[in-house]
């Protein structure tokens, strides 16, 4: 969030080196607010911001503007842009979006990267399906759904194809693991809201169609080796070039998740100063 110290000292540096506006959203979280509430949030923040007198009032450059998130920060910064190209009406498009680790499908909680890091520090499994879960609802039945990776109901299983880690996972990257599509239930009624909602692509930014993929800005994707979430990532980066999106791929060999944020005393990580020069550089080439 905005207020921690690592974020105001990257957005700090960012304002600093690429004499930019920078517009960090303290959105409402789960579990108190679910889904679509967090994604609400930003999205109308970045819709007013978008607006010529708002832009104008901050000497911000119309044909100069990203968004920018690390982890569930990434998943609203790819939903909100993907939501934003798909309005007629949306005067000022964005020319870029930086997506630093992001969660991007809620459909496969057993991912290749999702074995091979579920007991990895920072992010073991357990804690982001339990993010996940309290993402859409306070219900532990759905948890448990979510853990034993049985929670697609017929809706959402019909959007498995999009989130196909055989399919869109560089062959380096399969390992030892093979391929097994998640199983599907007719759930309960208790579940019956936050199993609609997996099929949401506001929720999850990997299930929209190749088509609504082509129109997006060019991307920057930021992945960890040692992170459940890489392989959400990769999937991404690989179907937005077969879009024909431009996309800069930065992946970590030694990376994990929230390493970009280890940059204050007693955690000043070289990886994280490492993460962050690309990024900037990125922006400074990009905008």
């Amino acid at each position: 969030m905005p207020g921690m110290s690592p974020y105001d000292l990257l957005a700090r540096k960012v304002v600093t080196e690429l004499d930019a506006v920078v517009l960090s959203v303290e959105y409402r979280l789960a579990p108190a607010h679910h889904f679509p509430i967090p994604y609400e949030d930003v999205y109308r923040v970045v819709k007013h911001f978008l607006q010529k007198g708002v832009l104008a009032q901050y000497y911000v450059h119309p044909g100069r503007i990203a968004v920018s998130g690390d982890s569930a920060g990434g998943n609203l910064a790819a939903a909100v842009t993907q939501q934003l190209q798909k309005e007629p009406s949306q005067q000022i498009q964005l020319k870029a979006q930086a997506l630093i680790y992001p969660v991007l499908q809620a459909l496969d909680l057993y991912t290749p990267s999702y074995q091979q890091n579920q007991y990895m520090p920072i992010l073991p499994r357990t804690l982001m399906v339990r993010f996940w879960s309290e993402y859409f609802t306070s219900d532990k039945a759905f948890f448990r759904a979510m853990m034993a990776n049985t929670h697609n109901n017929p809706e959402s299983s019909s959007l498995l194809k999009f989130v196909n880690w055989s399919a869109f996972l560089p062959e380096t990257y399969h390992r030892k693991y093979n391929y097994s599509a998640p199983a599907v239930t007719e759930g309960t009624a208790a579940m019956d809201g936050p199993s609609r909602s997996l099929a949401d692509p506001r929720a999850s930014p990997l299930l929209v169609p190749d088509a609504a993929l082509r129109s997006l800005p060019k991307a920057y994707i930021l992945t960890c080796e040692y992170d459940v979430l890489r392989d959400d990532g990769i999937m991404y980066a690989t179907r937005l070039r077969a879009a024909g999106v431009e996309v800069t791929h930065e992946h970590y060999d030694t990376g994990f998740h929230g390493a970009l944020m280890f940059t204050v005393w007693p955690t000043d990580f070289l990886i994280a100063r490492r993460m962050t020069d690309n990024y900037i550089k990125w922006l400074k080439e990009n905008l």
